[in-house]
Formats: C-alpha cells, sequence, structure tokens
C-alpha cells in the first residue's frame, strides 16, 4: 500500500471518505513518519499518539454512522506551539510558559478539528515567535530538513519543516511579519498568510494583543501543493465568532482578468541573482498559463515596515521586555535590542499618525491592484539565510532585516500574501511570493496553481 503520509491532503480525505483507508490507519502511518524523521529535525515538540489515535477513531465512527466527518476527514495536520490546543500547554518556546496550560481550542485549532483533521503533534517556533530562525531553549533547535546549515524560517519553522518531511499534509502557522511565508520559502513548501480577518483566531489562554498584534498577525496553512493550502484556507476561515476581527466574506470573489505586475525590487530592494531567476521564471510559467505580465513597482513598502515595527513595539515594550528578562533566552534579548535600536521609544502622536498614515498605505496597495489584480515580489532578497544569521552580529541583522521587506511591510496593511515554491537553487529552496488585494486569496491560490503546474509540485524529503 502507499505510504499514506506521502499523499495530500486532499486525496487522503477522498479515500478516507471513500472508505478505502481508515483515519485510523492514515494516523499510524504518519505517527511512524514522525518517529522515523523527526528526531533529525525536531519540528514536532509535543505530542500524544494516544490522543492523535482517538481523534482518529472518532472520524471513522462517524464514517461508519454516515456521518460527514468534514473536508479535511483523517488528514493529520500539526499545529504551532503559540496556538491554544486544549490540555497542551501554549509555550510559544518558553521555558516560563511550559504550565500554560490551555483549557480550550483556538478559533483556528476548533476549525481544523471539525473540518475533520487529526491534530498529529504540535511545531516548534523561536522563543517569543521572534524571529526568522526556530531555536528556543525549551524546545530546542529545528534543523532544515533539506539542509540542516541553512534556517527552516521562522517562526513557524517546526511547521515548515513537518510539512516539508511529510510530517501531516498541512501545517498551522502564524503570521506577523513573515512567520507563515519565510518558513515555507526555507523549507520548500507552499504557505499562505491570509487577509486580516479571514481566519479566526484568539488565545484564552491569554490577555488580549494590543493594537499591533492585532492588526497584523494571522493563522493560516502551509502545504505541500496549493490545493491543499486552499483547502486547509477553507476549512481554517470558518465562523467563530470569539475573533472579532472575523469577516464572513465569500471565499471566492468577483472575476478579474488575469493580469499579474513583476515586481522585482519593491522599494529599491536588492536581490541577488538566483531570486531574480525565480521571479521571472514564474512570470513566464503564467505567461504560458495566460496571464499577462508586466514588470512595474509596487506601492511604498519601507515606511508600512517601519510603522509595523514601531506598532509591534509599542506592545512588546509593555510587557515582552520583561518576560525576555524572565526567560534569559539571549536570543531573543539580542534581537529585541536590535529592534529597539532601529526604532526609538515613540510618543503618542507617532503611534496616532502611524494609524492615520496605514489607511493611506491600504488605498495605494488597493489601487495598485485595481490595475494589476495579482502581484509577483520576491518572498526574500536572498536564498534562506544561514542558521542564526540573526544574532551572529548587529551586521548580521540587519541584513537579515533589509532581505526581508516583503515579509514585515505588507502585514501593515492586512493583506494576503502566499508563498510558492518554485524549486531549488543548489540545495537550497527558492520560491515566489503573490500579493494580491484584502479577501483575494483566491487569485492568489489560482496564480499559484498555474505557477505550481507549470514546474514540479514538493514532495516529501527525507532529512538531508
Amino acid at each position: 500500500m502507499t505510504d499514506l503520509w506521502r499523499l495530500s491532503a486532499a486525496d487522503l480525505a477522498a479515500r478516507v471518505r471513500r472508505r478505502e483507508v481508515s483515519a485510523a490507519e492514515a494516523a499510524r502511518d504518519a505517527l511512524a513518519r514522525l518517529e522515523a524523521v523527526n528526531p533529525a529535525i525536531n519540528a514536532v515538540v509535543d505530542l500524544r499518539p494516544e490522543e492523535t489515535l482517538a481523534e482518529a477513531a472518532r472520524v471513522d465512527a462517524m464514517l461508519a454512522r454516515g456521518e460527514d466527518p468534514g473536508p479535511l476527514a483523517g488528514v493529520p495536520v500539526t499545529i504551532k506551539v503559540n496556538a491554544d490546543q486544549k490540555g497542551f500547554a501554549t509555550t510559544n518556546g518558553l521555558r516560563i510558559q511550559k504550565d500554560l496550560i490551555a483549557r480550550e481550542d483556538n478559533p483556528v485549532v476548533a476549525n481544523l478539528r471539525r473540518a475533520g483533521a487529526v491534530i498529529l503533534g504540535r511545531t516548534n517556533t523561536p522563543a517569543f515567535s521572534l524571529r526568522w530562525f526556530t531555536d528556543n531553549a525549551l524546545h530546542g533547535r529545528t534543523r532544515n530538513p533539506r539542509d540542516p546549515a541553512l534556517t527552516p524560517g521562522g517562526s513557524s519553522g517546526g511547521a515548515g519543516a513537518a510539512v516539508a518531511t511529510g510530517i501531516g499534509a498541512i501545517g498551522h502557522g502564524t503570521d506577523i511579519g513573515g512567520s507563515i511565508r519565510y518558513p515555507a520559502y526555507a523549507c520548500g513548501v507552499h504557505g499562505l498568510r491570509p487577509t486580516l480577518g479571514r481566519v479566526p483566531a484568539w488565545n484564552p489562554s491569554g490577555a488580549e494583543r494590543h493594537i499591533g498584534g492585532q492588526l497584523m498577525a494571522v493563522s493560516g496553512p502551509l502545504a505541500r501543493t496549493i490545493a491543499d493550502i486552499r483547502l486547509a484556507f477553507a476549512a481554517m476561515a470558518a465562523r467563530d465568532i470569539r475573533d472579532p476581527w472575523w469577516v464572513g466574506v465569500p471565499l471566492e470573489g468577483p472575476p478579474a482578468p488575469k493580469r499579474a505586475a513583476l515586481c522585482l525590487r519593491p522599494d529599491g530592494l536588492a536581490i541577488v541573482p538566483e531570486v531574480e531567476a525565480a521571479l521571472r521564471d514564474a512570470a513566464r510559467r503564467l505567461e504560458a498559463a495566460g496571464w499577462t505580465v508586466e514588470e512595474a513597482e509596487t506601492p511604498p513598502l519601507r515606511e508600512p515596515a517601519a510603522l509595523q515595527l514601531m506598532l509591534w513595539l509599542a506592545e512588546s515594550r509593555r510587557g515582552m521586555n520583561e518576560a525576555i528578562r524572565r526567560e534569559g533566552e539571549p536570543a531573543a534579548s539580542f534581537v529585541m535590542a536590535q529592534m529597539e535600536a532601529m526604532c526609538p521609544l515613540p510618543d503618542v502622536n507617532a503611534l496616532l499618525d502611524a494609524l492615520q498614515k496605514r489607511a493611506g498605505f491600504v488605498r495605494q496597495w488597493m489601487l495598485f491592484f485595481e490595475r494589476w489584480p495579482v502581484a509577483i515580489t520576491p518572498v526574500s532578497a536572498e536564498l534562506p539565510f544561514p542558521d542564526g544569521l540573526d544574532v551572529s552580529s548587529p551586521e548580521g541583522f540587519r541584513r537579515c532585516w533589509e532581505a526581508q521587506l516583503t515579509q514585515v511591510g505588507l502585514p501593515l496593511m492586512g493583506l494576503p500574501g502566499l508563498a510558492v515554491a518554485t524549486g531549488l537553487a543548489g540545495r537550497a529552496p527558492v520560491g515566489v511570493q503573490l500579493l494580491a488585494g484584502r479577501y483575494r486569496e483566491d487569485l492568489l491560490l489560482e496564480a499559484g496553481a498555474a505557477i505550481e503546474a507549470a514546474g514540479v509540485p514538493p514532495a516529501p524529503v527525507d532529512p538531508a
């Protein structure tokens, strides 16, 4: 029989629903794959196989009664350790939160369960979900399965590494500054940052987020196929009124012209030749699929990135610095110090000005998408970074920050972005980022599917 862990979520769910295989068989196969490869990459850091098997048995029981378990029937998924999952610690990579046991599910976790998914385990993140690298004193370091010398990305680095190796067909991630899109890029899979308000999310175990996090942080899926991204996104986006930002906008918008802007150097970003080659390759694939592609300049990203940092630090400075001191995590302390050096402490007027300017940037971007419904941009200016580059020196941190302009600038506007894997440059994964207007994930998925169809979709890899 085919190794079930190799299957896409769509294929596996269809087989389970037809009762060609059982959810229990799929769960046992996924657990065996986890046991075989996770020791080499440390992607999953908390699991309870007996609970996974019990969830699978529930799906099989529903099918036996003639009930519909949902579109993700029996699909093994992973959950990031910064999201509440009932009975598990919401560690966020922190020793000081190792006993913070969730009493109920985050809405995104609840939605995955209602869709029939089977939770396989919880994936690693850097301390405080703070970096584009994944390492912490509580759970240890996650390694890139394609090349351990490279970062697996962050903060959803565990999710990216798990999906890349076949530990679950879908990984849950969160993104406030690239934490879905960059791990997808670094691990050679796909990742969707949805529009603000699309996917309901909230941690009952913690305090309400301040305005920066409320405006910019989202949950979304990582997967090996665009079809699985579409399936997972639809499941995650189901109504849950506990998130006051959630909006019930249809997942399919009105028809739009197949016209894309090729944005090679957004806001003056300097890119390496391999990234430019990937961008031009993606543009050619879209043109072959009937799209019109034109080179164009994006609206501003540098000032939105600076305002994003100001709003995010305004939140973290009120409480995170004390938590960083208590945690005693050298990497988190270093990164926080570098960010604070880039952004002097603002006064109330500066914060109000930032929120005021945000509306203008959203307007500019939405007008841009009126002409070009989709934009092709770099995920990063560089190939995946050497692991630990950000904490190697202040210069290393600044190099990372500059390369990630499209990661950091986008969230201020609440816009969606899709990282699409397109291949390898040597041993390093490479890909592109697609952008669209608010609530137009459907356009991203349409363009992403065309790019994917003209190449070789990512398949599970054994750790290097």
